[in-house]
C-alpha cells in the first residue's frame, strides 16, 4: 500500500508533494518502482486524493513493472485512507490471497527493495515489523523541562515506513479503531492498541527519509546523483 493522499503543505508547493520532480521522475514513481521490483509483492494499492486522479494516471502511464497497481481514494485522515485501502483488499484478505500488508508513505521516495523485502519477511515471521534508525542522540528532559538528563534514551528508534503486518489482524484492528473513534499516530500505534501481535524492529536506511521541507528535495537529488555516480564507477 503506497499512501499518496496527503497534501504536504510544508514543502511549499502548489501541488501534492508526491508529484514533485526528483531526478526527472515524480516522487511517487520512485516508491512504486521500488515495490514493483521487490520479490513477494503481489499487488500494489495506490491511495490518492480524488483531485489528484489526473496526476496519478500520468504516473501510472510510466510504471513498467509487472506487479499490478490498483487505485483507491483516500479519506479525511491518514488512518481513514489506510482503512479505505484495507477494505478494498478485504475480500482477498478473507480468502487468504493477501496474507501480509505493507504500508508506505510515498513521501519517502528513496526506499529500496532490500528494505521492503526485510520488512515483509519479518512481518510474516513475527506478525508485525517496522523499519527504523537508532535514535542514540535523543536524551530525556528533566521534570518541568528545565534541564537535560545527559543520558541517551535507551532503545529509542526513529520509525520509518513501510510498516508491515499480517493482514487479518491489521484489518480487524483498523475496523475496531474506526468503531471506537481512535486515531493513532501511525500504523504501529493502532496495532499496539487493538492487537497482540509483536512488532519487530528492522534496521532502516538513512536514505529512506521523508520529504517534508524544500531542502529535503535538494538532499534527495544529491543522494540520487551520488548513487548513480557510484553505480557508473562500479561498472
Amino acid at each position: 500500500m503506497v499512501l499518496a493522499s496527503g497534501a504536504g503543505t510544508r514543502v511549499g508547493a502548489g501541488v501534492n508533494k508526491v508529484y514533485l520532480p526528483l531526478s526527472g521522475r515524480r516522487l511517487l514513481c520512485w516508491s512504486l518502482d521500488a515495490f514493483g521490483r521487490t520479490p513477494g509483492i503481489g499487488t500494489l494499492v495506490l491511495v490518492i486524493r480524488p483531485q489528484d486522479a489526473a496526476l496519478a494516471a500520468e504516473v501510472l502511464e510510466t510504471y513498467s513493472r509487472e506487479v499490478p497497481v490498483e487505485v483507491v481514494h483516500g479519506g479525511g485522515t491518514r488512518q481513514a485512507s489506510e482503512l479505505n485501502a484495507l477494505r478494498h483488499l478485504a475480500p482477498r484478505i478473507s480468502d487468504g490471497q493477501v496474507d501480509t500488508v505493507l504500508l508506505h508513505d510515498a513521501a519517502r521516495p528513496l526506499v529500496g527493495p532490500d528494505l521492503i523485502a526485510a520488512v515483509l519477511t519479518s512481518a510474516r515471521e513475527f506478525g508485525g515489523a517496522v523499519p527504523g534508525l537508532a535514535a542514540d542522540d535523543v536524551v530525556a528532559v528533566g521534570e518541568g523541562g528545565t534541564h537535560l538528563s545527559g543520558h541517551a534514551v535507551v532503545g529509542a528508534v526513529r520509525v520509518q515506513t513501510p510498516q508491515g503486518f499480517r493482514a487479518e489482524p491489521l484489518l480487524a484492528a483498523y475496523e475496531q479503531a474506526d468503531q471506537e473513534g481512535f486515531l493513532g499516530t501511525d500504523t504501529a500505534s493502532v496495532m499496539e492498541r487493538f492487537s497482540s501481535l509483536p512488532v519487530h524492529w528492522v534496521p532502516g536506511s538513512e536514505e529512506n527519509f521523508k520529504i517534508t521541507y524544500p531542502h529535503d528535495l535538494v538532499v534527495a537529488e544529491q543522494v540520487v546523483r551520488g548513487s548513480a555516480s557510484a553505480t557508473r564507477h562500479a561498472r
